[in-house]
């Protein structure tokens, strides 16, 4: 599966000199978790990207002085790390792991920006193939157990685990 389809929606982007306030208010209402920062350029320039986590702990958290009257744009992490949407979702971990984020721009072979896929997506896909994969394995033994008929073990002492004392035999 390429990273592409794990992207459910376009990207929410913000001008780079929009009031920290006011993207805050735009990742509610688009009800996102991080807002890719672009330039008043036409088209626009990414200019990185800000997460709900930067905005608490780059900003809020330290005290409302530092939020008066700061932009979007100063919180913007760049450069954006980003992957092809081709990728897959281990191409897609392994930058995460590099970059040490948990969100990653997903573009088209021209640069342009198809969407945002975070840690959480990859994880889903994950263990979506993982729920499929233990499936096929729960088939596969209940076909194997009836196509053949396995006879019951020989009944006959069980051995014993001597740390924790004697098991009477049956």
């Amino acid at each position: 599966m390429n990273i592409a389809h794990l992207c459910r929606r376009a990207a929410v982007t913000v001008d780079a000199n929009t009031p920290l306030e006011e993207a805050a208010l735009l990742m509610f209402d688009e009800h996102v978790g991080a807002l890719v920062v672009v330039t008043a350029d036409e088209p626009p320039k990414v200019v990185g990207v800000v997460t709900d986590r930067d905005i608490v702990v780059d900003a809020v958290a330290r005290g409302p002085a530092l939020g008066d009257g700061l932009l979007i744009g100063h919180l913007a992490k760049s450069p954006p790390i980003a992957v092809q949407g081709t990728a897959d979702v281990h191409e897609a971990a392994a930058a995460m792991e590099q970059a040490g984020v948990r969100r990653l721009l997903v573009v088209d072979d021209d640069g342009g920006v198809i969407g945002v896929v975070s840690a959480d997506d990859l994880l889903v896909a994950v263990a979506d193939d993982l729920r499929l994969l233990a499936a096929a394995l729960r088939k596969g033994l209940a076909h194997e157990h009836q196509d053949r008929s396995v006879p019951p073990p020989p009944k006959a002492q069980r051995p014993v685990y001597p740390y924790f004392g004697t098991a009477a035999a049956h």
